[in-house]
């Protein structure tokens, strides 16, 4: 017990050190720079997750702002996929998926059911598994024709891309892909404030867990052609509030290219047999994005030479094109704007209304990695904006 406060007390003295350098950061863009707001974006849904959670908000001064971007997998899923699933599962084919995704609501619902737990309710054949493994496993067992519904960003593809290739996976298991890739999405939602006159994005705070898979490098060219500071953090409150700091000094001055917060689990190239499988069993298609439509080289495919796992060949589905796609959030669902920075839960018409966590009526309240979610549980900006007033941190 005496170990655990003596970390608590060294823990809050950095927390205060960094603090302070970073209230005189802002001065000094200030003062120095004439830069009265700072706007720095988070693509790492646990990223918000500890921002709020611990309310790092209320310890940033006026003039700096900390936004998050695409950082939920479940929450960008396209409606279409989670129709199909619903679809599948009543027609008697097993639906394989995470506990997240069960529960994410469809635009349409499909023979009276509007998300997967709803069509299990309903006879619809659904099983939640903690892993692709999980799924293989029953699957063999079961004989049955089954999907898995493969959601994620690059640290969860290496466990799809890995018992792919190397035979695992029984012919009756079928693979629905819905991966996605967060460069792609960050460049995006970057230039999309610009193009609608908002503040610009002028830090990036990169995602840890994706990082361990990609390596540094592809963020640092992130950062060339975009000409944005990027550091890629850890998740305790010490990292994102150094990973702050560190930003804002290369903002000083005006120097781009990226730092590691997370020395202790990112290198440069990352993880290299990872990356090898990824690359042997996917390839870099342009992608559909809830709400948001198609960014370019932002999805994975199932290559030719697996095409007997591949559901969508396997069971004659239509993926979305870039010409059909229609937006697909309920109306007055601002989960769009939200997963780009250019809004926050609270200015959603929805949120803690008819949206709550209990009954999510947009995917950016599913998940324990929805910017929403994370809000509703932990009460988001507002509420530790106000309890740091009280406390006199503002």
């Amino acid at each position: 017990m005496e170990a655990i406060k003596k970390i608590y007390r060294l823990d809050s003295t950095l927390a205060e050190s960094l603090k302070e350098i970073i209230w005189r950061y802002v001065e000094k863009l200030r003062k120095e720079k004439g830069i009265d707001l700072v706007k720095i974006m988070n693509f790492c849904g646990t990223h918000e997750w500890t921002t709020v959670h611990y309310g790092l908000r209320s310890l940033m001064p006026q003039g700096l702002d900390l936004v998050a971007g695409p950082g939920c997998p479940v929450c960008i899923t396209p409606s279409y996929y989670i129709e199909t699933a619903i679809k599948l599962s009543m027609e008697g084919v097993r639906v394989y998926t995470f506990g997240d995704a069960y529960r994410l609501p469809a635009l349409k619902p499909v023979k009276g059911a509007g998300s997967l737990v709803e069509a299990k309710a309903l006879g619809g054949d659904v099983k939640t598994v903690y892993s692709f493994l999980d799924a293989i496993k029953d699957a063999r067992k079961s004989g049955r024709t089954s999907i898995f519904l493969g959601i994620g960003f690059e640290t969860t593809t290496p466990s799809y891309a890995t018992p792919i290739a190397e035979g695992k996976v029984p012919e009756n298991l079928l693979f629905l892909s819905v991966l996605r890739l967060t460069p792609p999405a960050a460049k995006y939602a970057i230039r999309i404030a610009i193009e609608r006159n908002l503040p610009p994005v002028q830090g990036v705070i990169a995602p840890g867990h994706v990082s361990t898979i990609t390596g540094a490098k592809p963020w640092h060219e992130f950062s060339l052609e975009t000409g944005i500071p990027t550091v890629i953090s850890g998740f305790e409150p010490i990292d994102l509030l150094l990973s702050v700091a560190k930003l804002l000094k290369m903002i000083m001055e005006k120097r781009v290219g990226v730092e590691v917060e997370y020395r202790r689990v990112v290198t440069w190239e990352g993880n290299k047999r990872a990356k090898r499988l990824i690359g042997e069993v996917f390839n870099v298609v342009d992608a559909a994005w809830r709400g948001i439509g198609f960014i370019p080289d932002s999805g994975l495919k199932l290559k030719d030479k697996y095409w007997r796992l591949d559901a969508v060949t396997q069971l004659g589905l239509r993926e979305p094109s870039r010409e059909e796609w229609s937006y697909d959030l309920p109306k007055d669902c601002k989960c769009a704007e939200i997963t780009l920075g250019l809004a926050k839960p609270t200015d959603c018409p929805l949120y803690l209304k008819i949206c709550t966590p209990d009954k999510p009526w947009g995917p950016c309240m599913v998940s324990l990695e929805g910017t929403c979610a994370v809000w509703a549980r932990f009460g988001g900006g507002g509420l530790a904006l106000d309890l740091g007033k009280e406390l006199g941190l503002i």
